[in-house]
C-alpha cells in the first residue's frame, strides 16, 4: 500500500475491526477498502509507519458495516482496492456472489470458477488470503460435509457471522 494509505478501527461484535484503505474519487464516501481484519486474524494487516489514522475517511464503510451487524444490511456497496492474483480474483468474485444467509462448499466455488474438482485446495488457499473479511463473505464457505472449516478470523467468528445471517448450516453443524 502507498503513502496515501489510511486506517481506522471500528468496534463490532467480532472485536475491533482494522479498516485499511486508499483515497478514491469513485468510491462511496471517498475511500476504497484494501483490508478489513479482525483481532488475532491469521495474516491480518498491521498498521505501518506512514499510514494516516483517518476515521472520517471510513464514515460510509463504517455505516454499512454497522448496519450489517445490526441486521439491516445484506449487501455492501464498497469499492475495493484491486489486488490478488488472477486466480484469487476469480475465487473472490465467486465469494461475492454467495447470497446473504446461504453457504457454498469449496467444491461449489471451484465449479463456479470453472476449476477442476482437484482445485479445491487451491480454492481454499485463495479464500484464506481474502483481505476483506466480512464484506467479501468467505465466512459463507463451508466444508463438503457441512462443517464450519477454515476461517482466518477463527471458527467462533465464522459461526457468529453465519448466525447473524440466519444460515441454516450453523444449526446443522452444531447438532449433526
Amino acid at each position: 500500500m502507498t503513502a496515501t494509505t489510511v486506517h481506522t478501527t471500528l468496534a463490532s461484535p467480532l472485536g475491533d475491526l482494522l479498516l485499511v484503505g486508499e483515497p478514491s474519487a469513485t468510491a462511496p464516501g471517498g475511500t476504497a477498502l484494501a483490508s478489513l481484519s479482525v483481532p488475532e486474524q491469521k495474516g491480518a494487516a498491521t498498521v505501518r509507519s506512514g499510514w494516516t489514522h483517518a476515521p472520517a475517511a471510513f464514515t460510509e464503510i463504517a455505516a454499512q458495516l454497522t448496519a450489517y451487524f445490526e441486521g439491516g444490511r445484506t449487501r455492501f456497496d464498497i469499492e475495493y482496492v484491486p489486488g490478488g492474483t488472477p486466480f484469487q480474483q476469480r475465487v473472490w468474485q465467486a465469494l461475492e456472489a454467495i447470497p446473504y444467509g446461504e453457504t457454498f462448499t469449496y467444491g461449489d466455488i471451484a465449479a463456479r470458477i470453472g476449476a477442476p474438482r482437484a482445485a479445491v485446495r487451491a480454492v481454499g488457499t485463495a479464500i484464506g488470503r481474502n483481505p476483506l473479511l466480512v464484506v467479501r463473505p468467505c465466512h459463507r464457505v463451508i466444508g463438503a460435509n457441512g462443517a464450519l472449516t477454515g476461517y482466518a478470523g477463527g471458527l467462533r467468528r465464522k459461526e457468529q457471522l453465519l448466525r447473524l445471517e440466519g444460515a441454516a448450516c450453523v444449526a446443522q453443524a452444531l447438532t449433526g
